[in-house]
């Protein structure tokens, strides 16, 4: 059976998703809801490995669950990451407030357009251009050129 183990895991690259679903549950004993194939592939081979030479040693076995013990897991990313200011001084954004992409409130922005070059300033709320408000860099570039213009840009 040994010597069989390489022909079998060559056939499972053949296999279309539906095939590898009815191997899994040739070698797993029940049914798989998952239909990526690279997933599949790497579970039937580890399995038929296992089945062949033996699974982890009881010693594996349970350092890994002592590691697993030991560590707090995270199931959920953080609410709000923190963003590094020149200054040293942490900024920490909350879901729902300002855009990552945009400098902080302040900073003057410099582009070239046509001849000219325009000076946006990053407010709180907002930017200000040639001293009037616009909501977004959108509006700012919409005022620049006269036509819709994707604000990053």
């Amino acid at each position: 059976m040994t010597d069989s183990i390489p022909a079998q895991i060559e056939a499972l690259l053949h296999m279309t998703v539906g095939e590898l679903q009815a191997k899994y549950l040739d070698v797993f004993g029940e049914e798989t809801r998952g239909r990526h194939k690279q997933y599949l592939f790497k579970k039937i081979a580890w399995r038929i490995q296992e089945l062949a030479f033996g699974g982890l040693s009881e010693r594996a076995k349970r350092r890994a669950a002592e590691l697993v013990d030991d560590t707090r897991v995270r199931i959920r990313p953080p609410k709000s990451l923190p963003l590094e200011d020149p200054g040293k001084k942490i900024v920490k954004l909350k879901s729902g407030s300002r855009d990552r992409r945009l400098p902080l409130p302040g900073t003057v922005i410099t582009r070239g357009y046509g001849d000219e070059t325009h000076r946006v300033k990053v407010l709180e709320h907002g930017f200000e251009y040639q001293d009037k408000p616009y909501r977004s860099l959108s509006a700012v570039a919409r005022a620049i050129t006269g036509s819709h213009w994707n604000g990053f840009l």
